[in-house]
């Protein structure tokens, strides 16, 4: 089976819905933000500072890359800033149905409020921070993903529901002709 590659804003549903919809599905799961960690040892905030954006930028892009030979019958949850590479749009594409899940500021803000470990959110007003970067990254969402679901005032089973509903011709290989 082909890969469901969920992407959006932090704080969109991508990791809980995942987790969900893999079990749900029969599925493996993947977060390319844990394998990232795990990888290297550090928390996400600590390669920020060590090494800065560009260099987890590329840690993403190197993630992708194995993923294309390794990884089959995966829900895959992707940091919310991957998109923003072209590149990492292609590999993601080429993975398998990408998924955008969409959410309000509003809602984004309630779910994002008092978690420390997103460092593109520290040191500003929180709430111009997400409105800056939901404006920033909503163009190369829109580019990479085959379909939008919005997760505002849904459960994580309707949205489970939803993408099981509008990924079913995603999910098998073409067949071969006959003959």
């Amino acid at each position: 089976m082909k890969n469901l590659i969920l992407i959006g804003f932090m704080g969109a549903g991508k990791t809980t819905v995942g987790r969900l919809l893999a079990k749900e599905k029969g599925m493996h799961f993947a977060d390319t933000d844990d394998r990232i960690v795990s990888e290297q040892g550090k928390s996400i905030p600590d390669i920020f500072s060590s090494y800065g954006e560009p260099y987890f930028r590329d840690l993403e892009t190197d993630v992708l890359k194995r993923m294309q030979e390794d990884t089959r019958n995966t829900v895959i949850s992707v940091g919310g800033g991957m998109p923003v590479r072209e590149e990492n749009r292609a590999l993601l594409r080429s993975l398998g149905c990408v998924i955008y899940l969409t959410a309000t500021k509003r809602t984004i803000l309630c779910r994002v409020r008092n978690d420390g470990s997103r460092p593109m959110l520290n040191g500003e007003d929180l709430a111009e921070k997400v409105e800056q970067l939901m404006n920033a990254r909503e163009r190369f969402y829109k580019q990479a993903a085959h379909i939008y679901i919005r997760t505002d005032g849904r459960t994580i089973h309707q949205v489970v529901q939803i993408i099981d509903q509008e990924t079913r011709r995603f999910m098998t290989e073409p067949r071969q002709p006959e003959g």
